[in-house]
């Protein structure tokens, strides 16, 4: 709370602009920040502030989300708008891309009509820009500032903070805004802002209405009057254009590689294709080497030396060498370990995304969301859940219906997120080797399959959504600089070393200290009897004896992943007594307290561990998102499908080792058939009875 009284006592500039024209890249730059960006429309979902130094003067920075108008769409766009309103005595950069400059023009016109202290940015992110502009001639034609930029390089902004300093000043109408049909509306106005209000009450806008208390009906509006407007703007928009613009003759975002990515034949084996080789690179070969290279240093430096110390000190046979080296050195190095690969795979997601190719995948996905009762702006919170299902969830604020926000967020944890993929490398690799790769493939689609069959379940029982809008732009395909995924990469390995530094830390603690201590507080090595996470893990583990790994270990490792995914692998290495290196090899053993029958129990357990319900974190802002009855809902509906295809998956995998491939096939047939028929029925139960009436009923 301090901390925001200190910011909004400083002069605030607030950035606004269309999405993905560099508002946040021009954050990051002018604050020393690292915000996420990204070719999406729904990125920045809240205004982002910080404090920033210029010319011996202190302002804060606000972020706004992206908006098209001052007419909001969005659930984003109206945080934004209504920013600005709140605000309307502050200093705004306009940021606008050069390569779309005539869309982008239609919200600075906005803001104009508005009357605000606009700075136009004119930001020109390619190194061979598509057109050049003469920005003394924009100047004159707004009158306002007008200043060229690279948000990313930073040139520019120095031009640009010299209007900082300069008292507010409200800027000139467009001269539309003076025509003789606007001019004669306004009369019948009584409120500030008359030019402003009157061409929002010809677009329609109801929440204009709403505030001045109009009935949009009565207001006696001109035929086409949302036209009208829409005219007079590009009208002068296409006069800017002309005697501001020099366009080289090509087309903004198209590419022949567009051919290929876009085909509808071939885009999604291509992106499957991409996600096999990130998979391989990542938890093979490169990821592979650079873990066990960290997991060897980590266990002959730290671990040994610990070791050595503390058993010197107390004994090997003291609790305080268990705690010590079992739960802090041992459990917490498990998952340090995995901290090059975490640090590749975001790197891999991130230039995918940098690159552009990401959206033209949600672009190529849109038809298929859209059938199964989800948003095109659903594929951005999807693909976030691969690397954090809690943040990924707030990004479904973005949805412009309520239940398709509602069911976004539920299914977002169905996704492999980054805590999870430890334990498919630990134990896939243990019991596939090479042809994990392939598992970890089969895991990643299994989840995004499961949350669109759910999505379709929904769309036709309990949650059927409206048409939303889905506005999605093509930037060209660039190359990632190697700044920003130097940045991208410290940023997401410096919040895991935080993670594994507090939350992590904390549970293996308590996992160590309820799987050693009985509860009469006996030391359990020394006096023997059972645990405390024994005892429990015995009651619970019949619940998990169909699906294949039915004893207290696991049962109670699944107990301490809904607090983090990561703490399922730290919690076997513990009890197996394990080194990072050793956990693999200590499943095989039957006197280990975490051990494995067969393949068919393995493919079982990743799979529960792939849709059993999310970590409290993810739970915690899913409440606060949905509300406590769809939260509920939602982790009882991910523990019975997690049951559900583990016990199908497992006896589908003992089928197949006993009778082939064939059987198995026939079975799955029969199995999709029963679905099906299932689904049938809840949709004929659902759909209300229709009475063709009796002769003299009414």
């Amino acid at each position: 709370m301090k901390k925001d009284c200190e910011k909004q006592s400083f002069p605030q500039i607030l950035l606004v602009g269309n999405p993905n024209t560099g508002k946040t890249t021009l954050f990051n730059r002018m604050t020393n920040s690292n915000e996420h960006i990204g070719n999406w429309h729904g990125v920045t979902v809240e205004e982002k502030s910080k404090i920033f130094n210029y010319g011996g003067q202190t302002f804060t920075l606000v972020d706004l989300p992206g908006i098209y108008s001052m007419s909001a769409l969005s659930y984003e766009e109206q945080v934004a708008i209504d920013y600005i309103r709140l605000h309307s005595k502050t200093k705004i950069i306009n940021i606008c891309d050069l390569n779309n400059l005539e869309r982008n023009l239609s919200l600075t016109l906005g803001l104009l009509e508005y009357g605000l202290d606009v700075i136009l940015a004119i930001n020109c992110m390619d190194k061979k820009p598509y057109r050049s502009i003469d920005a003394k001639k924009l100047s004159t034609m707004l009158q306002i500032p007008v200043v060229e930029i690279n948000a990313n390089k930073g040139w520019g902004i120095e031009k640009l903070g010299k209007y900082f300093t300069l008292p507010f000043k409200e800027a000139p109408k467009p001269r539309y805004v003076f025509s003789d049909l606007l001019m004669e509306f306004q009369k019948k106005l009584n409120c500030e802002r008359k030019e402003f209000c009157a061409i929002k009450l010809f677009e329609k806008d109801e929440v204009v209405a709403s505030l001045l208390g109009t009935d949009l009906e009565k207001c006696d509006l001109p035929e086409k009057s949302i036209c009208y407007v829409a005219n007079l703007r590009y009208k002068y928009i296409e006069q800017i254009k002309n005697e501001c613009l020099k366009s080289s003759g090509r087309v903004y975002g198209k590419s022949k590689l567009d051919k290929l990515f876009l085909n509808r034949f071939l885009a999604f084996p291509i992106f499957i294709l991409i996600l096999c080789c990130v998979f391989y690179l990542t938890f093979f070969s490169v990821g592979k080497w650079l873990s066990e290279g960290l997991s060897w240093i980590l266990d002959n430096t730290l671990g040994s030396l610990t070791q050595n110390v503390v058993g010197a000190l107390f004994g090997r046979s003291s609790w305080i060498y268990g705690l010590v080296c079992e739960a802090l050195i041992g459990g917490v190095g498990t998952v340090l370990s995995f901290l090059p690969q975490v640090g590749l795979l975001f790197l891999f997601l991130s230039l995918l995304e940098d690159s552009g190719y990401l959206s033209r995948v949600a672009f190529a996905s849109e038809d298929i969301f859209g059938k199964l009762g989800l948003s095109g702006k659903s594929i951005y919170t999807l693909l976030m859940g691969f690397g954090c299902s809690t943040t990924a969830i707030l990004t479904a604020r973005n949805m412009d219906d309520k239940k398709a926000k509602i069911k976004t967020a539920m299914l977002t944890p169905f996704m492999s997120c980054s805590a999870k993929f430890p334990i498919y490398v630990v134990i896939g690799g243990a019991f596939f080797g090479v042809n994990n790769v392939f598992v970890i493939l089969f895991l990643y689609l299994l989840g995004l399959a499961v949350a669109l069959f759910l999505s379709f379940v929904y769309e036709r029982t309990i949650l059927k959504s409206k048409a939303q809008s889905f506005i999605l732009e093509f930037p060209p395909y660039r190359w990632c600089g190697f700044k920003r995924l130097f940045s991208v990469l410290l940023d997401n390995m410096k919040t895991f070393l935080i993670r594994v530094g507090s939350l992590l830390i904390a549970m293996n603690v308590i996992v160590w200290v309820l799987s050693n201590f009985s509860f009469t507080f006996a030391f359990v090595p020394e006096q023997g009897g059972k645990s405390m996470l024994e005892s429990l893990g015995v009651l619970i583990a019949p619940i998990f004896t169909p699906l294949g790994f039915g004893s207290w270990g696991i049962s109670s490792a699944l107990i301490a992943g809904f607090i983090a995914k990561e703490v399922i692998i730290s919690s076997i290495a513990m009890f197996n007594n394990a080194s990072s290196t050793q956990i693999g090899a200590s499943l095989f053993n039957p006197a280990s307290v975490v051990f494995f029958s067969s393949t068919a129990s393995v493919i079982s357990f990743l799979v529960f561990c792939l849709l059993y319900c999310p970590c409290i974190s993810s739970v915690a802002v899913l409440q606060k998102e949905i509300g406590k009855k769809w939260t509920a809902f939602s982790v009882v509906v991910q523990f019975v499908i997690a049951y559900i295809c583990s016990l199908t998956v497992y006896h589908f995998a003992l089928a197949f080792a006993q009778y082939g491939f064939w059987v198995v096939f026939a079975l799955v047939i029969a199995f999709i058939v029963v679905l099906l028929c299932i689904f049938k029925l809840v949709c004929v139960i659902k759909k209300p009875r229709t009475c063709h009436g009796c002769k003299g009923c009414k």
